[in-house]
């Protein structure tokens, strides 16, 4: 079975990095790229951060898994920190708002 991640298209669109070439500055990006342009064999020989998400989601899933899982739960307790602090403002105008005098009445 291959496992290949479909990035598109979605409501919130693609992002560019996806497309980026991506430059062998290190010995293990250099591995990488070899390993992922001899397996893809891209016609303009340049190897795409996407074909190696690809690459690394079919031959080392529990790697994408890992910072997939991650990313998720950061994010998930982001967004709860978000809506508390959305409501602790909300409480706080509401306070301060002075009071209308036909709602006193």
């Amino acid at each position: 079975m291959k496992n290949k991640i479909d990035f598109g298209p979605s409501d919130i669109g693609e992002t560019e990095i996806l497309k980026e070439t991506v430059t062998p500055d290190s010995e293990m990006k250099e591995w990488m790229i070899n390993h992922v342009g001899n397996k893809e064999k891209p016609e303009d020989d340049n190897v795409t951060v996407e074909m190696i998400v690809n690459t690394m989601a079919e031959e080392f899933p529990e790697f994408l898994m890992a910072i997939a899982e991650e990313n998720w739960i950061r994010g998930y307790h982001q967004a709860l920190t978000d809506v508390q602090e959305g409501e602790k403002i909300a409480r706080e105008i509401q306070e301060n708002e002075p009071v209308n005098e036909k709602s006193a009445e």
